[in-house]
């Protein structure tokens, strides 16, 4: 679909839509990583709750939906920060542990990779992330000297408390909106979002979802990146008609 048609798709939502919480990078992006300008009309038309839910750091969901004209409800760090728009933030994680392992990482002569500035975590709250281009194993073993864990999102390799998850951020912030988690829908497309799939009433993979995406999923589309979040969008439309 061209946006003119995303745009007349969006404008025929019914009111039966269900709360939705959705992905970022995967699933509103192409392959670059770069958001799609479809997804602009189908969640500033969406009649439910919409939740971003993503591994970044809270200002750039915030940001997402300060632009899109639409509430700041927002998972990020991978569960670690849960926003209920301007009532509430919330927090689960332990940053300095985070903060502690990249020190013991770099001092072993590796690099988190993102250059001097390291705008990835300059502005983490409860965890930190390291560029895939980096090595693994040795972070693995740092980590759970630590108590930590990592989890590979595809994008990144974050490192967090086993606790944090957009799971447990779903349940919380829909415990802050009166909700249920199963009255919502999850789309995305990584590890990271297997627990939103399972809190949720309903888990969406898109087509370029890793494996666990897809095996945890109820539906997975056959398209890709932005192109599966529409087809997902249409089989919910389909779904609730």
């Amino acid at each position: 679909m061209d946006f003119d048609e995303v745009v007349a798709f969006a404008s025929s939502f019914p009111a039966s839509m269900p709360p939705l919480v959705v992905d970022i990078d995967g699933t509103l992006t192409d392959d670059n990583r770069a958001i799609d300008p479809r997804v602009f009309p189908v969640l500033r038309a969406w009649p439910e709750t919409v939740v971003v839910a993503t591994g970044k750091a809270l200002p750039y969901p915030v940001g997402l939906c300060e632009f899109l004209g639409i509430e700041p409800l927002v998972i990020a760090e991978n569960g670690g920060v849960a926003l209920n728009g301007y009532d509430g933030i919330f927090f689960e994680g332990d940053r300095e542990a985070a903060a502690a392992v990249v020190d013991a990482y770099r001092a072993e002569g590796y690099d988190t990779g993102w250059g001097t500035v390291d705008l990835v975590n300059r502005w983490r709250e409860t965890e930190m992330a390291i560029s895939r281009d980096s090595p693994l194993a040795p972070l693995e073993q740092l980590a759970a000297e630590h108590g930590l864990e990592v989890v590979d999102t595809g994008y990144a390799y974050h490192i967090k408390t086993a606790e944090m998850s957009k799971g447990n951020g779903l349940s919380r912030l829909a415990q802050e909106l009166g909700r249920e988690p199963t009255e919502f829908i999850a789309v995305g497309d990584s590890v990271n979002d297997v627990s939103a799939f399972e809190r949720a009433g309903t888990g969406i993979a898109v087509a370029n979802g890793d494996k666990k995406a897809r095996a945890a999923a109820d539906h997975v589309t056959e398209r890709k990146f932005v192109d599966g979040f529409l087809e997902a969008i249409h089989w919910i439309q389909r779904e609730r008609a």
